[in-house]
């Protein structure tokens, strides 16, 4: 059942959003043109991303992901790891399911922090939109930089939790 505390604020964000109309509140009519542009953009998104996750979580095998992001997959579980984010869509909404998906079929946890790390950093989409305003060189340096950082906290991160339970369910319902 739903937060009754959430629910609360729910209602009084719509009634907000409702007054703002009413009166000609520009600041709430902003807010509430802003919330619909997000919900408009997450509606676009999230269904194709959740199919897409899905079928990988049915079609990909586990002993693929064993293989190539799994304990014994060394560099080249890095590599797949940045290749994978640089074509992830969708932020954040899609980088954690598919990353939990990973974690499920047996990828390693440093691999995993570092799909999630290298999908903040290295989209595609993202990095083309850089380039047009900021330029190619400082794309390449800012890449040069963030990716081995982003390896190297992953295997800290890894090396903290290795033994630990980290609380994530096996099914989320």
């Amino acid at each position: 059942m739903v937060n009754k505390k959430k629910l609360a604020l729910f209602i009084i964000y719509i009634a907000f959003i409702i007054a703002s109309l009413v009166f000609s509140y520009d600041p709430g009519i902003q807010i509430g043109k802003n919330f619909y542009i997000f919900a408009l953009d997450m509606i676009k998104v999230l269904p194709f991303a959740f199919v897409l996750i899905g079928l990988f979580e049915v079609w990909v095998k586990r002993e693929t992901i064993e293989k190539h992001l799994g304990e014994s997959s060394g560099i080249e579980g890095y590599i797949w790891a940045i290749l994978l984010s640089t074509t992830t869509v969708g932020g954040i909404f899609t980088t954690l399911p598919l990353a939990h998906a990973l974690y499920k079929k047996g990828a390693r946890l440093n691999v995993v922090i570092t799909y999630l790390g290298a999908a903040s950093v290295c989209r595609i989409p993202m990095t083309v939109f850089e380039i047009s305003f900021i330029g190619l060189k400082f794309s390449i340096i800012r890449w040069l930089v963030s990716l081995p950082l982003v390896i190297l906290i992953a295997i800290f991160i890894e090396k903290v939790f290795k033994n630990k339970y980290l609380g994530i369910p096996d099914d989320i319902e």
